[in-house]
């Protein structure tokens, strides 16, 4: 990716955060444009679509018609959504047959830059899908790939002395995006990236939740599979919490700790028969010649207690 200067990234970036409401420019006008000549873009981040929340917004652009237009480009037929893809799908539900929209001529960078920011808006996006647009936004203003960006961002924020101009460029983006401090994103949920793939897949084409989504991401690798499992048949944080204890109760315990631990326990020895304490201390002698002496911990338990 070739990277621009520092003033360019932010310029650019700060227009498409200033022209996110598609208002029109002068020699610009909204237009009706029917749903069918509409198509999601490619670019388009956002992988889920609360249902209910769509039927909701669908209710309302009955009743008021759709208030923002949509930013769309132009193709060779027809327009691509840049950013209102969600209104859109709630005016086919509405049962509507058009929708007014601004049509400008961008790039694919400009054009998947104002989709995610427009996204970022969305007071119901998915945690994983808000660290991805926001990761794509910050590759872009720093001149990384998303892939270098989790590296750039924990050195920034434990270095911040070596790379001021970058933390500079860190905090004007998120006061743009209105989203918080740049430092609590790398704390609070920039670590989603660290979860296990299938979890993250998960969240990403099948909308799984933060919040049951970390109970799983945080289990025992034996236990995530089931865990996933029953988060995508609906189960709650408390549900997979309690599953998960379930897990732990019925995990057999390792037969040899067991064994010394009660060696080692005076009081369980104590109260054997003379009879068991002689067969215990038999054992453990015959423990002794196979595995070496002094190889069993606490086998001079046994002979305390029967001494």
């Amino acid at each position: 990716m070739p990277k621009r200067s520092a003033d360019a990234r932010r310029g650019a970036l700060g227009a498409l955060v200033a022209n996110l409401t598609p208002v029109a420019n002068p020699g610009e006008t909204f237009q009706e444009v029917p749903l069918d000549q509409l198509r999601p873009s490619p670019l388009q981040a956002r992988r889920s679509f609360d249902p209910a929340a769509l039927q909701d917004l669908a209710a309302s652009l009955r009743a008021q018609g759709v208030l923002q237009p949509l930013l769309v480009r132009p193709l060779a037929q027809g327009y691509e959504i840049v950013a209102g893809e969600r209104r859109w799908r709630a005016a086919q539900l509405a049962g509507l047959s058009s929708v007014p929209v601004v049509a400008r001529d961008l790039s694919d960078e400009e054009a998947h830059d104002a989709g995610a920011i427009e996204n970022l808006q969305r007071e119901d996006l998915n945690v994983i899908d808000e660290v991805d647009l926001v990761v794509g936004l910050v590759a872009r203003t720093l001149g990384l790939t998303p892939g270098e960006v989790p590296a750039r961002l924990h050195a920034v924020v434990n270095r911040p002395q070596e790379d001021p101009a970058a933390r500079e460029q860190l905090e004007e983006l998120f006061a743009r995006l209105g989203r918080g401090t740049w430092t609590s994103f790398v704390k609070n949920k920039l670590r989603v990236l660290r979860w296990p793939q299938p979890v993250l897949q998960a969240m990403r084409e099948r909308g799984l939740g933060y919040s049951v989504a970390g109970v799983v991401a945080a289990a025992p690798a034996e236990h995530q599979g089931a865990l996933l499992h029953l988060a995508l048949s609906g189960a709650s944080k408390a549900e997979l919490r309690e599953r998960l204890l379930s897990f732990r109760k019925d995990k057999p315990l390792d037969p040899t700790a067991n064994v010394v631990r009660a060696l080692q326990n005076k009081r369980r020895l104590a109260a054997l028969s003379e009879q068991e304490r002689r067969r215990v201390d038999r054992l453990v002698r015959e423990l002794e010649r196979l595995l070496g002496e002094g190889a069993t911990p606490g086998s001079g338990r046994a002979r305390g207690a029967r001494d």
